[in-house]
């Protein structure tokens, strides 16, 4: 701890041009007389650290004084910031906080004004416009932690129709894709691995059983399941209305695009046939119409009607 301690008050000193020792006491949790003993043996370790008295006294390193990072440019280094805080708003996790402050540290004092002065521009945020994302992030620290020390995890975990089942878990890591976070483990019902997505489980119970690596990464299995058929491959035909041109041009590539005389889009593409599909089409609303293959437009169209059919009860309700 006393390392840990050292380092961070190092890279704290490296990144702020003057802290005072009841700071850096309340930071680390101990006591001023420990951070004197801290920043004695810092100094003596060839960290030049300048000590000043009056209001505006503490201490920081020698103006002269910085780490060397070498080929690392600040254009370098103010990208790998913008990455982590993307990363922080989303986990809101302090180990987080604590490598901000190292990078941030590696920046020259004659550049961190530069590098204020520019401001933001690029914002790499996971978290989305109008909330509908994960909305207890400590899930994602305990999920964190317990993949790193291999603890076995509880959990209800409800899935896409509403099933709720109680899994028993060997967490691997988490993932964010697309929109969403999702648990990577190997599943001790299914005795396989499978994906869970943290905003459908609840209950979580980090077990003081420790579970033996099985020797499968991450990348293994995002791999493996980003190369796996969910469905059969079926070529559409859309036909889109004008006001969708937008819309239809930032979803398909140029060359599958045929613009027609009255506005409208003709789309010739390729999807999975699965529910992600559906989903898909069905957000369009009104304004797409499958022209082939038959079976498709069958299926939109009953799917459609079951919508229509929620609301029967209440309009003939309103009309009483």
């Amino acid at each position: 701890m006393k390392v840990q301690r050292l380092l961070g008050i190092t890279m704290i000193l490296l990144s702020q041009r003057r802290v005072n020792a009841q700071a850096l006491a309340d930071k680390f949790e101990v006591s001023i007389r420990t951070i004197y003993r801290d920043l004695d043996t810092i100094n003596t370790a060839g960290i030049p650290i300048v000590s000043y008295t009056g209001n505006d006294g503490g201490y920081e390193i020698m103006e002269q004084f910085r780490i060397d990072r070498q080929i690392v440019t600040l254009d370098d280094l103010q990208s790998i910031l913008t990455a982590l805080k993307g990363v922080q708003a989303s986990l809101d996790d302090q180990e987080m906080d604590g490598l901000l402050t190292k990078i941030r540290a590696l920046v020259a004092r004659s550049e961190q004004k530069q590098l204020d002065e520019a401001g933001e521009t690029l914002i790499f945020d996971l978290n989305l416009w109008h909330g509908g994302g994960l909305k207890d992030k400590s899930i994602l620290a305990l999920l964190r932690q317990a993949s790193r020390n291999r603890s076995v995890v509880s959990f209800q975990y409800t899935n896409r129709e509403g099933i709720g089942e109680q899994r028993e878990t060997e967490p691997i890591g988490l993932a964010w894709k697309g929109y969403a976070w999702y648990l990577y483990a190997y599943c001790r019902l299914r005795s396989d691995y499978r994906t869970f997505r943290l905003s459908r489980i609840s209950g979580l119970r980090i077990h003081l059983e420790h579970f033996a690596n099985r020797g499968v990464r991450m990348e293994e299995l995002d791999a493996r399941w980003g190369n796996k058929e969910t469905g059969a491959i079926v070529q559409l035909v859309l036909l889109f209305r004008s006001r969708l041109r937008v819309r239809v041009e930032e979803t398909f590539a140029p060359e599958n695009i045929e613009i027609q005389e009255d506005g409208s889009l003709l789309v010739r593409t390729s999807y999975q046939d699965n529910h992600w599909m559906y989903d898909s089409l069905l957000g369009y609303g009104p304004d797409v119409r499958v022209l082939e293959p038959a079976v498709v437009a069958d299926k939109i169209r009953s799917l459609a009607e079951k919508i229509a059919a929620n609301y029967i009860e209440t309009v003939n309700t309103s009309v009483k």
